[in-house]
Formats: C-alpha cells, sequence, structure tokens
C-alpha cells in the first residue's frame, strides 16, 4: 500500500506548530508523503501539551493524531549546527510548511527568497492568521479571532442571542485542508513559489454568497439559531422520548414530501419555500410539535419513507458504534489509539495510515545521519 500511495515521491519539511500546518503536512502524509516534522529541542510543539492527554502513556491525543505518519527531528534552528542539517533537507525537499507570524523565517535568515535559490522547485507554505500582507497582517492569529473576524460568529446564536464561536477548531481544520490543496496545486504547477494561505480567508471563504448578497442588496444573515433564512423547516428538533433530529427542507421536492408528511401540503402559507420563509415561525411550530409528539425512531423511520432529509443527532459514544462509521473505516485504531480515518478514499491509489503522532526527537539520529533516505 505504502508503494502505490499516490505522493510517495514528495518530501514534506513540517515546521509548523499546533494544528492548521501540521494538520497541512498530515494531509499530505496520510496519501504517502515522506514528512518530516522539525521541533524545538526544548518543548517540542506545544500541540504534546495541548488539551487531553492519554492515560495510558501520558502524550496528547491531538498530537498522535495531527502528527501521524510523520517523522521527527529536534532542531533549533538558531543553532548554525542544527541550520545546516535543516538546511541540508531543505536542499532535497518539495515542500516545507511553516506557520510562523509573517517576518520571522526572514529574522532567522531563512526566508524564501534564500531557500528558493537554494532549492529553485521548493514550494513554500505559509500558514498564518491574516496573510503575509495587509494592515492585519504582523497580528497574532488563532483560529478565534478568524472565526470573529470572517463573519460566522455574527451569524451564529439564537436570534437576540450573543455571537457564539464553533466548539471545535474549526478554523484550523478547515485551513489545514485549503493548504494541503494549495500546496498540492503548487507542487503541480511545477514551479517553486511561495503559497500564502490565511486563517482568516479559509473561514471566509466558508460565507459562501452572503459577501454578494451585502453588496447586491444590503441584507445580512440574521442569527437564527439552528435555522436557514432560506431553508423552512431546517434544525433540530427534540423528540417524545428527549432525543433528538436534525433535518432540512432544503430543495422542493424534499419540501413536498415533508409537507404530505406534516398533513400540511394543502396549506398555502407552506406552499413555496417564499412562502414558507414568510411563515417561519408557523411551520417551525408544526414540525416542532410533530416531533414532540413521536419517539426518535419512529420519526427517523416516518422521514426515511418519506425519502425526507432527516439524521439523529449523535454523540461520540453513538458514532462509536454507529455501523455506517464502522463499515466506511470512518474510525480506526493507529497504535492503538482510535482516531479519524483517511479524509477521502482513491480507488487506484489510496492513502495509508502507518504511524501515529512520535515522541520528540523520535527520528532524529537517523534523519541527520541518511537526510532523507531512511529505511
Amino acid at each position: 500500500m505504502a508503494a502505490r500511495a499516490p505522493l510517495a515521491d514528495l518530501k514534506v519539511l513540517d515546521i509548523a506548530t499546533v494544528i492548521a500546518g501540521p494538520n497541512c503536512a498530515r494531509y499530505l502524509a496520510d496519501f504517502g508523503a515522506d514528512v518530516i516534522k522539525v521541533e524545538r529541542p526544548d518543548t517540542g510543539d506545544s500541540l504534546r501539551n495541548l488539551a487531553w492527554r492519554d492515560p495510558r502513556d501520558g502524550e496528547g491525543i491531538w498530537w498522535k493524531m495531527v502528527n501521524r505518519n510523520k517523522r521527527t527531528i529536534a532542531l533549533d534552528l538558531k543553532h548554525p549546527d542544527d541550520v545546516a542539517v535543516f538546511l541540508r533537507l531543505i536542499d532535497e525537499a518539495d515542500v516545507l510548511v511553516e506557520n510562523f507570524r509573517p517576518g520571522t523565517l526572514e529574522r532567522l535568515a531563512l526566508g524564501p527568497d534564500l531557500l528558493l535559490a537554494r532549492n529553485p522547485r521548493l514550494v513554500v507554505t505559509r500558514i498564518t492568521g491574516f496573510g503575509q500582507t495587509g494592515p492585519y497582517a504582523a497580528r497574532p492569529g488563532f483560529a478565534t479571532i478568524a472565526e470573529s473576524m470572517s463573519g460566522l460568529a455574527s451569524i451564529s446564536g439564537e436570534a437576540g442571542g450573543q455571537p457564539l464561536l464553533p466548539p471545535i477548531a474549526l478554523t484550523d481544520e478547515i485551513t489545514g485542508v485549503v493548504a494541503a490543496f494549495a500546496t498540492l496545486v503548487a507542487v503541480h504547477s511545477g514551479v517553486g513559489q511561495v503559497v500564502d494561505v490565511s486563517l482568516l480567508e479559509s473561514l471566509f471563504q466558508m460565507m459562501s454568497p452572503l459577501v454578494s448578497l451585502y453588496a447586491i442588496t444590503g441584507q445580512q444573515q440574521e442569527r437564527l439559531g439552528a435555522g436557514l433564512p432560506y431553508t423552512v423547516p431546517r434544525g433540530t428538533y427534540q423528540c417524545a422520548d428527549g432525543e433528538w433530529v436534525g433535518l432540512s427542507a432544503s430543495s422542493d421536492s424534499v419540501a413536498a414530501r415533508l409537507m404530505r408528511l406534516l398533513g400540511v401540503d394543502g396549506d398555502p402559507r407552506f406552499a413555496t419555500f417564499v412562502d414558507r420563509m414568510q411563515h417561519r415561525d408557523e411551520l417551525e411550530a408544526v414540525m416542532a410539535e410533530w416531533c414532540r409528539q413521536r419517539t426518535r425512531d419512529t420519526v427517523v423511520q416516518a422521514f426515511t419513507e418519506a425519502e425526507a432529509a432527516i439524521g439523529p443527532v449523535l454523540t461520540m459514544a453513538d458514532i462509536a458504534v454507529d455501523p455506517h462509521y464502522a463499515a466506511r473505516e470512518a474510525i480506526v485504531s493507529l497504535d492503538g489509539t482510535p482516531m479519524q480515518g483517511l479524509i477521502a478514499r482513491l480507488s487506484a491509489t489510496p492513502g495509508v495510515l502507518k504511524w501515529q503522532g512520535r515522541p520528540l526527537d523520535a527520528d532524529g539520529d537517523d534523519i541527520r545521519q541518511r537526510g532523507w533516505g531512511h529505511t
């Protein structure tokens, strides 16, 4: 499997920290790239100590996933001997992933101009909060800031309530995918260059037509809890047994089947998207009451038979025993640690999971001696 991996000929040097940058390199590693993770000798990547630890070995659970499939080496990029090792790796690398503040690499005398002079085909992927240019470029960037400034928080939360932030590292996760995509575009071009990816713009892309809507009409999407302004009903609803479902009538055909199921298909208030939007509160009340009178299994079965879109609200405990997740191998065990599997499935050149995030400098001696060559 490893020999068939589509990115097996790609050499990636990952000097990024925490989540977004290392996730970019992780996606490349998952599909066969040889990724060397560079960390500070004293503390390593701070992700090792972030949030939850595995009680079996004391290692960070987040670290084990984000830095899977990578070899590790500890280098001090201010020490001449370690810089020499780093530059030897750069000479043969295809990609460098970094997420320092703009100007940090340059202050270390390791800026893209110098690196591209040594290796003209190198792709330097730079991930920051606000990008390499612009009035905010020098600001520290975190996911929370991007979620606040991208427009996401302004539309998240209950109507009339406070703006809410996502309860996961959403921006970091999205930016990792964006950076991996942009990196592969640059590699495919065959031209050494700098790839400038920002947390803010990665999440801003997710705002879809809201930018156009405001520019053309002056309208802004309001906070509606779990609802959407253009699809009614849409949200989460509690059932008679206390369990919850999530559902949406996001197309005319689904909406028509749902109205029949609810017994309101002849009601002119709910005939079209515009009608339903204008009578949002009335239709939401019908939907909520219909669910309150039935158990979750009954609700899901009725929707399924009517070919209307619905899903039970699953917790991680539910997902752990869900047959679809199991059949798709969406959760795998890597060195004894359950985690998400590959992000996508390629029929002819699949990715491969080899090992979880390794200890600090686990491969340091081998890399210093052999460089990219290893057994």
